[in-house]
């Protein structure tokens, strides 16, 4: 999956918010058909999606656009697919997952939609909601090709916070041996690790010191609420000229190093040695998809 720095929610039934959503710049954005919908708009929320992509990848061919659909124990999901998946998608959102085998319902419902309607190569996003799935989030990180993502859980309000009991804090201790779960099956799977929203719209603040504490768990990306969220979270989790100097150095040196016959050397007053060069390498194969260099 392409390292989206934010994930932008926008109700499925108001098409002027998605077009806002694409004019703050969001790297994803995701049209929701669930809990931001009244059950009687949502067979009309369907038909507006399918009438909102395509004008949304016309204007902006580089973003993601993923659809978040009703949960399977609704019975609305396969009528939800049917609808929106189309060749302008990019993957679904998929609530309410479980375990393995709610990944592997997903996957076939996709499957058979993905060539009914002529779509291709649909990626999944999976927010881990459900104690079930924090149990289970190694299996379902493995369970399927189509998962791109998941989410690590934080909110004051959503379905983890009412199903853990946790009491939100500014700070987000309360979450994190839950997100550093995700974090672990993401990597060990090779999945983009996002975490969970920030909810006070006006405390931008707030807002850069949670998704900063995000970057230094490890996370690479943001769930967001609010146009107005778009820019501080961009700013967090896009490497800096100075950081990517910095890397392209400590390589440089330790490439230096080697072939002076030293698998150690001082830098910039730290202690460097080959795995420190193979971090940086990462690094700087993340920053250059991130900053698109």
């Amino acid at each position: 999956m392409r390292p989206y720095r934010t994930v932008l929610f926008v109700p499925a039934h108001k098409p002027a918010w998605a077009e806002k959503a694409l004019a703050s710049g969001a790297d994803c954005v995701v049209l929701d058909l669930e809990d931001s919908v009244p059950h009687d708009l949502k067979a009309q929320a369907r038909h507006t999606v399918r009438e909102t992509l395509p004008r949304l990848r016309a204007a902006r061919p580089d973003v993601g656009l993923f659809v978040r659909p009703n949960a399977l124990a609704t019975r609305l999901s396969g009528a939800d697919l049917e609808e929106v998946v189309c060749p302008e998608l990019d993957g679904l959102f998929t609530p309410k997952i479980r375990d393995r085998v709610d990944v592997l319902r997903w996957e076939t419902l996709i499957d058979w939609f993905e060539a009914r309607n002529g779509a291709s190569r649909l990626e999944m996003i999976v927010p881990v909601e459900m104690v079930d799935a924090i149990t289970n989030c190694d299996e379902i990180a493995a369970a399927s090709p189509r998962v791109g993502s998941m989410i690590g859980p934080t909110s004051a309000h959503a379905d983890i916070a009412r199903a853990v009991g946790y009491r939100q804090s500014p700070e987000g201790s309360e979450t994190l041996y839950l997100r550093s779960r995700i974090l672990l099956a993401c990597r060990q799977n090779g999945l983009h690790p996002l975490t969970g929203l920030w909810e006070d719209l006006a405390d931008l603040d707030g807002l850069r010191s949670f998704a900063d504490y995000g970057l230094q768990l490890g996370f690479r990306g943001q769930i967001v609420i609010h146009p107005s969220h778009v820019p501080v979270v961009h700013e967090v989790f896009t490497p800096s000229d100075e950081e990517v100097a910095y890397h392209q150095e400590l390589v440089e040196t330790m490439e230096r190093a080697v072939a002076e016959g030293q698998g150690a050397v001082r830098f910039r007053g730290q202690h460097i040695d080959l795995a420190h060069a193979d971090k940086a390498r990462d690094w700087l194969e993340h920053a250059r998809l991130v900053r698109r260099d």
